[in-house]
C-alpha cells in the first residue's frame, strides 16, 4: 500500500492518496459528491506523488450504499486510509485503529488509542468489548474499533464496511507502486545533489527539516518491502513524510518535517522494529534542515557503521540522556524561543548550518551562499544576539536552541546567552544539571576528562587540542576513542559535541585544565587512573 503519514493530528498514518477522478463513475457513486483530485487532502495534485488508487465500494457495503454512513465511509476512503479509519471511529462514536503486526498502530483516532489497539489485536480473547476484525489482505492488518454509547451502526457492519474499503484501496495502492519508488528515488538524488528546494517542489511538501535513516544487511529488499507495505509512505496529512528506497545496497528512510521536528520519532521507532526483525544495522542522524541533508547523510552513515546487527544506533543527540529529554519541554521551547527571537528563518539556518558543520568554508555550500555571505551574516548574526559566537558555550548553547521545538507564539523578551553557567538557570536549575552532567561523565576518569574538555574547546579540533595538551595527536585520538566507547557515544556528531560540552563546562573543576594531567618524561603520559 503505498503513501502515508506516520502522524496526522489526531490520526496516526496516513493511506493511499486517491480520488474517482480518471475513471468511468459507478452506479453508486451518483449519490457521493466526487472528489476533486488536486484538492482533496492527501491527492496526487496536492502531494506531488502518483495519481492514487481510485475506491469503490465492495462486497456487503455496496449493498447498503444507500445508507449515510456508508457514503461517509466511501468518501473518507478517497481520500487516504488514514481518513476511512478516522470516519469508521466516528460512527462508532468512540475510537479506531489499524493495526500492522510489523508497525503496531499505523493508523488511529485518537492518537492515543493506538496501544490499547494493539493489545486487543494480539489477544482478541481478552477484548470482549471491542470489535476486532481481521482485514484479511496480504499483510495481517486488523482492525479494532472500540464502539461508544451511541454509534450510528453495528460496530461490525462498521468494521466489515471499512475493511472492504481497505482491502479495495491495498489492491489498487498495488498498481502505482513502481512509479512511487521510483519517485522516492528522485527525491532521494536530489536531496543528495543538494537541491532541496526542488526536492520539496516535486513532493508538494513544506518540509524545511529531515531525519535520516540508514540501514544494511542480507535482508534489505525484504525490508524494503516489509516497511513500504507497513508504513505506507508518501502522502502529508500535516504530520510526518517519508521516503523509502533502496540507495544500493542501503535501505534507506528520511522523515520530511517541519522545524517542529514533527513526530519523527514515531519514524525512528518503526524503523528500530524493521532492523530488529530483518537483522539490520542502522544509523539515525539528528534531525537537520534540509539545506543540511548530506551532513544528515553522513552523520547516519557513521552511526550505521558502529551499529549491531539488529540495531538502529542513534548518530547525533544524547539519547535518554539528552537535554532535549532531561528538560522539561515546556521550559526548554520558551528558553529557546528568547535566545533566537532577533534571528529571521534566513539568519536561523545560516547560524545552525555553520554549527553543524563546524566551518564557514563547509556551510557556505549547504546554503548556496560564498563565504563571504556566511561571514557577514554571522558578524550581524552576534551584533543581534550580543553574543559572542567564538566561544564554545555559546555555540553549544545555540545549537540546543535550534534543536529545541519550537514555540507555539513568539517570545516576547529576548534572553541573552552568557558562558556562565554553561547551563543558564532559565533552563534548569543549578543542582538538577550538576545531577545531569555527573552521570553522563561519570564513566570518564579525570585524563580522559581533561582531554574530553580541552578538545570540545577546540570545537572538535584534534591538531590544535593535541597541543595545548602536550600530546601526541595520535594519543589523543586513542584517548578520545576511549571516550566514545566509555560513554557509548558517537563524538563526531556536532549535537554530542554540544551537549558534551555543557557538560563537562557544568562539572569543570579548576584541576581540570591540560597542566594537571600527570606526566612522565616529554609527552609521555603516566598510565593508570589518577585521582582529580
Amino acid at each position: 500500500m503505498a503513501g502515508s503519514d506516520v502522524t496526522g493530528g489526531d490520526v496516526t498514518g496516513s493511506g493511499a492518496a486517491g480520488g474517482s477522478a480518471g475513471r468511468s463513475a459507478q452506479p453508486w457513486e451518483a449519490a457521493v459528491p466526487a472528489v476533486p483530485q488536486g484538492t482533496a487532502p492527501g491527492s496526487a495534485a496536492s502531494t506531488g506523488r502518483a495519481p492514487g488508487p481510485a475506491v469503490s465500494v465492495p462486497g456487503a457495503a455496496a449493498q447498503e450504499v444507500s445508507c449515510p454512513w456508508v457514503r461517509r465511509l466511501t468518501r473518507s476512503a478517497a481520500h487516504s486510509g488514514a481518513c476511512l479509519v478516522a470516519e469508521a471511529a466516528a460512527l462508532a462514536d468512540g475510537w479506531a485503529a489499524l493495526v500492522d503486526p510489523v508497525a503496531g498502530a499505523v493508523h488511529s483516532t485518537p492518537r492515543g488509542a493506538g496501544s490499547e489497539a494493539e493489545r486487543a489485536a494480539a489477544h482478541p480473547g481478552a477484548a470482549a468489548h471491542l470489535t476486532v476484525h481481521q482485514v484479511a489482505d496480504s499483510d495481517g492488518t486488523v482492525l479494532v474499533i472500540g464502539p461508544g454509547r451511541a454509534p450510528v451502526a453495528p460496530a461490525a457492519l462498521i468494521a466489515q464496511a471499512t475493511a472492504d474499503l481497505l482491502r479495495v484501496r491495498a489492491r489498487r495502492a498495488d498498481d502505482v507502486r513502481g512509479a512511487e519508488q521510483r519517485l522516492h528515488t528522485a527525491v532521494l538524488r536530489l536531496l543528495k545533489d543538494g537541491r532541496p528546494e526542488l526536492a520539496a517542489d516535486v513532493l508538494g511538501a513544506a518540509a524545511t527539516h529531515a531525519t535520516v535513516h540508514r540501514l544494511t544487511g542480507r535482508a534489505v529488499h525484504a525490508a524494503h518491502q516489509t516497511l513500504w507495505r507497513a508504513a505506507q509512505p508518501g502522502t502529508a496529512l500535516g504530520g510526518t513524510r517519508m521516503l523509502v528506497c533502496l540507495d544500493g545496497t542501503e535501505l534507506v528512510v528520511v522523515a520530511l518535517h517541519g522545524a517542529a521536528h514533527g513526530d519523527h520519532a514515531a519514524v525512528r521507532s518503526l524503523v528500530a522494529r524493521i532492523a530488529d526483525r530483518h537483522e539490520l544495522s542502522g544509523g539515525a542522524a539528528d534531525p537537520a534542515p534540509l539545506d543540511m541533508f548530506a551532513t544528515a547523510w553522513a552523520e547516519a552513515g557513521t552511526a550505521r557503521t558502529g551499529a549491531t546487527a539488529g540495531c538502529l544506533s542513534a548518530a547525533g543527540g544524547l539519547g535518554a540522556h539528552g537535554l532535549l529529554r532531561v528538560v522539561p519541554a515546556e521550559r526548554l521551547r520558551a528558553w529557546a524561543a528568547t535566545v533566537l527571537r532577533p534571528l529571521d528563518r534566513e539568519r536561523r539556518r545560516t547560524l545552525e548550518a555553520w554549527l553543524r558543520s563546524g566551518s564557514v568554508q563547509t556551510a557556505a555550500p549547504a546554503l548556496d551562499v560564498s563565504e563571504g555571505t556566511v561571514r557577514a551574516r554571522l558578524r550581524g548574526i552576534a551584533t543581534l544576539l550580543g553574543a559572542d559566537l567564538d566561544h564554545p558555550t555559546v555555540q553549544a548553547q545555540l545549537l540546543l536552541a535550534l534543536r529545541a521545538p519550537a514555540a507555539p507564539r513568539p517570545a516576547a523578551a529576548t534572553a541573552r546567552l552568557r558562558p556562565d553557567p554553561p547551563l543558564p538557570a532559565d533552563l534548569i536549575h543549578a543542582e538538577d544539571a550538576g545531577r545531569w552532567a555527573a552521570a553522563l561523565l561519570e564513566p570518564l576518569d579525570t585524563r580522559l576528562r581533561i582531554a574530553l574538555r580541552c578538545w570540545l574547546r577546540h570545537r572538535g579540533r584534534t591538531a590544535p587540542a593535541a597541543v595545548e595538551l602536550g600530546l601526541h595527536r595520535s594519543t589523543l585520538a586513542a584517548w578520545l576513542g576511549e571516550c566514545g566507547k566509555a560513554l557509548d557515544l558517537e563524538l563526531s556528531s556536532a549535537t554530542t559535541r554540544a551537549e558534551l560540552h555543557l557538560a563537562v563546562e557544568t562539572t569543570a573543576t579548576p584541576d581540570d585544565v591540560p597542566a594537571a594531567l600527570p606526566r612522565r618524561g616529554g609527552r609521555t603520559y603516566r598510565a593508570g587512573r589518577s585521582e582529580g
